[in-house]
């Protein structure tokens, strides 16, 4: 779920002046929308987005400028709704004096910055895209294979933290062993990365907690990485039918995204390292258009043909 942010942490984070010392900082900030209420400074007030943060540059300071005392208030005090989190002055502009005396009795904080209007929209909007994106925890391990993002999940001692050992092996890099905290941004793309308590620590039974920065190097980690594909790992049920061919692609759901999946059965003898290369690769063929299996059923498709001329 989003998180909720308080003001007190934007004007923390980017240095923001407090024009109304007695304002409320621990108003909740829901969305990362932003908004200029241009057309709230103009008198239309229909679907105002009171609840986003209120953005004022040159054009709308300029505008109120223009209008007269009884009027300016009017439209400061349609401005400065119950839901709304603070109003923020860019360019370092004068604040209207309307303006403050409705958000001190609506203990609405009144935040400036030095920086201009567009800039400063474009570094808050990244900021509150990645505070307040939806984010999920799941048990796992993610692990970076030939530059796809390869999440394997599977029942505890399934063997996901040896497969991801062999892999380091290999020359491939982790990203999470064990708890993967997923994050989607607004591309609806999903970024993994780990705890930052557990960052670079690999759990190997038997052996214990190894540290794979140190033991590996500074290469065979990341921070972070987007999640393409799922490996899911389970034990060998002789009674369940396992896809052979490929044709048949099965999705998993993770906040609002899906990605393909492939079930890998677990038995002895069975090299699962090799088998998740082999999966990361074919992903990358598919993902450039070649699918080996449509090519199969393609070519098979063509033999009956012929042989029924």
């Amino acid at each position: 779920m989003p998180t909720k942010l308080k003001v007190r942490e934007i004007k923390e984070y980017f240095g923001l002046e407090l024009i109304n010392e007695e304002a409320d900082l621990d108003r909740k900030i829901t969305v990362s929308d932003l908004s200029r209420p241009g057309l709230v400074m103009a008198g239309f007030y229909t679907y105002y987005p009171s609840e986003r943060i209120q953005i004022l540059g040159k054009t709308e300071l300029t505008f109120s400028d223009g209008l007269c005392s009884e009027i300016r208030r009017e439209r400061m005090t349609h401005l400065c709704q119950e839901d709304t989190p603070c109003i923020i002055i860019a360019h370092n502009l004068p604040v209207p004096s309307e303006l403050v005396d409705v958000a001190k009795e609506r203990k609405i904080p009144i935040l400036r910055t030095t920086i201009s209007t567009t800039r400063f929209v474009s570094k808050l909007t990244n900021y509150l895209e990645g505070r307040l994106a939806p984010t999920k925890t799941i048990h796992g391990v993610l692990i970076d294979v030939y530059g796809v993002g390869v999440l394997i999940v599977g029942n505890s001692g399934i063997g996901k933290s040896e497969t991801a050992l062999e892999l380091l092996k290999r020359g491939h890099r982790l990203v999470a062993d064990d708890v993967v905290e997923i994050t989607q941004t607004a591309d609806n793309e999903l970024i993994g990365t780990a705890p930052e308590i557990i960052r670079h620590l690999l759990e190997i039974r038997g052996v214990g907690i190894i540290d794979v920065m140190t033991l590996f190097g500074a290469g065979a980690v990341r921070l972070r990485k987007k999640l393409t594909l799922v490996i899911k790992l389970e034990m060998w049920n002789k009674d369940k039918s396992y896809e052979r061919l490929g044709l048949d692609e099965e999705k998993i759901k993770i906040i609002d995204t899906e990605l393909p999946v492939n079930t890998i059965p677990v038995r002895p003898g069975r090299n699962l390292a090799a088998i998740i290369e082999v999966a990361a690769m074919n992903y990358r063929l598919k993902s450039m258009g070649y699918n080996a299996a449509w090519e199969l059923s393609s070519r098979l498709t063509d033999e009956m043909d012929m042989n029924e001329l």
